[in-house]
């Protein structure tokens, strides 16, 4: 079925950060294409979406992989002889393909409205403070709350069971909303193209592309200029990933109240990880403030929600950590809370609907890209 043509389409787009004087100059040379060590045979990007977006064809749009497939070397934008900035735009098409993945609307919000995704962050965080004072206990009188260790009792003051039920619900829920967003962008992409059969073999000869490049996100690597980057966001990613599976299956393990020796894993672990995640959120930060790096010229504000609410969580998790083992009771019970305020509005956000979803999108875009090149091709029928 032939698409029809919506002129009016940028105007929507510019809510994402796309900045329509700026890809509007673009008068297809072709350089940004033959520049970009990602593109190849089939694969032509960011020319490609310019000219969908200047056509205003919306469901072709949708239908791409491509902007997933850019890690944002940059070279596109340095070396554009119109400055149409197509770099960003695919940064900002990134943005608004989340947001037509995401079926609840709450990714658009989020992305258009600081005020939808403040709203967000509080009201989470209030339900965390009423939930958190309901099922914990304060340490009223100091010395009973404290171990032979000398360490916190930490279990006595947040039982690691009941916090338990709280990780499980809400990891349950995170993983329903990414889970049924990536089955959307299925449909889109791979299902809604007529022209192409899928061959079911395919799927499976395919997954090791998806679980590789999830785990690697190694075509940061092919960007020459982003070695340095693909290093840190590598600790990064692990370094999230890490806690968050120790979090959600070994609490038990993880929230003790014994206090372990330096070199024993369960510190190990922590800190490696907390070095992973402060590592990557100085650097970042560094980047957006000095805008030295192309990928760092332009700031959304949900950039920067993302990179606050990271730090948030990782200095008060360490902070809790400090005060447990050093025999601080009340210190601990009100850093807790703080930590769940910002851990949670953090991840019911970031993971389904903004940042960390972009983890699962681009293993997948390759994954999709890697069906279609071993797809049937069907001769077209106008309708």
């Amino acid at each position: 079925m032939k698409e029809r043509i919506d002129p009016r389409f940028y105007v929507g787009l510019e809510e994402f950060g796309i900045k329509t004087a700026e890809w509007n100059e673009c008068f297809h040379c072709g350089n940004c294409t033959a520049i970009c060590p990602l593109t190849e045979k089939g694969v032509l990007f960011p020319r490609k979406e310019i000219r969908l977006m200047q056509m205003g064809l919306k469901k072709e749009l949708h239908a791409c992989t491509e902007p997933w497939l850019c890690y944002y070397c940059g070279d596109c934008s340095k070396t554009c002889p119109r400055d149409a900035n197509p770099a960003e735009l695919m940064m900002s098409l990134r943005r608004y393909l989340t947001s037509v993945y995401d079926w609840t609307g709450l990714a658009r919000k989020i992305y258009t409205s600081k005020i939808w995704e403040y709203m967000l962050i509080f009201m989470l965080a209030a339900i965390v403070l009423v939930l958190y004072l309901k099922f914990t206990f304060y340490p009223a009188a100091e010395g009973q709350w404290i171990g032979a260790d000398g360490g916190v009792l930490i279990n006595k003051i947040a039982p690691w069971h009941r916090i338990h039920i709280g990780d499980w619900l809400m990891a349950g829920f995170l993983a329903f909303l990414l889970i049924s967003n990536i089955f959307n962008m299925w449909y889109k992409v791979i299902l809604s193209d007529k022209s192409v059969k899928i061959p079911f073999p395919a799927y499976i000869t395919q997954f090791f592309s998806l679980v590789w490049n999830f785990f690697t996100q190694q075509k940061f690597n092919k960007c020459d200029d982003s070695k340095i980057y693909w290093y840190l966001h590598l600790f990064l990613m692990l370094s999230y990933v890490s806690l968050f599976t120790i979090i959600v299956f070994f609490l038990k393990w993880f929230q003790t109240d014994i206090i372990h020796p330096f070199w024993h894993p369960q510190r190990l672990i922590g800190y490696i990880a907390t070095t992973g995640l402060f590592s990557g959120i100085f650097y970042f930060i560094f980047n957006r403030f000095n805008k030295s790096r192309q990928n760092s010229k332009y700031s959304h504000i949900t950039d920067w929600t993302f990179l606050v609410l990271l730090f948030l969580t990782t200095a008060t998790g360490i902070s809790l950590h400090i005060f447990r083992i050093s025999g601080m009771p009340v210190a601990t019970y009100y850093t807790y809370v703080i930590h769940l305020m910002c851990l949670v509005p953090m991840l019911t956000i970031e993971v389904p609907f903004s940042k960390w979803s972009h983890l699962a999108y681009r293993p997948f875009a390759v994954y999709f890209a890697n069906l279609k090149k071993s797809a049937i091709i069907l001769p077209k029928r106008d309708s």
